[in-house]
């Protein structure tokens, strides 16, 4: 069980800003910007790279609130959503999880 999946279940505390029946979004412990809130499926989805057909309208919702999360946190003048496959992108947690970073100047590349 990850510690996203804990946090799904309530087992871990998190501050949430954002629930609904498919997905939950809460802030980042370790934020990168000013801004950080991770949003993840509430079905257990290990990385992009286990994405199945049959999720395609659940990974649309994301995509449809993630701009909704923005605007309610104050991210109008733009913000970046970044998600990591695989160890050597910096995956940490094997379940797919999008970053929504803002609340100063991106720069490019990011790393």
């Amino acid at each position: 069980m990850t510690i996203f999946k804990k946090i799904i279940d309530r087992d871990i505390p998190a501050k949430i800003v954002y629930e609904d029946e498919l997905c939950l979004a809460f802030h980042d412990v370790n934020p990168q910007a000013p801004v950080h809130v991770l949003i993840i499926p509430k079905k257990e989805i290990s990385a992009v790279d286990a994405i199945q057909a049959e999720d395609k309208e659940l990974i649309g919702h994301i995509f449809c609130v993630i701009p909704k999360i923005a605007k309610d946190l104050g991210l109008a003048e733009g913000y970046r959503v970044v998600t990591n496959n695989g160890l050597l992108a910096g995956q940490t947690v094997a379940h797919l999880h999008f970053h929504i970073l803002g609340g100063r100047p991106m720069m490019w590349p990011p790393g």
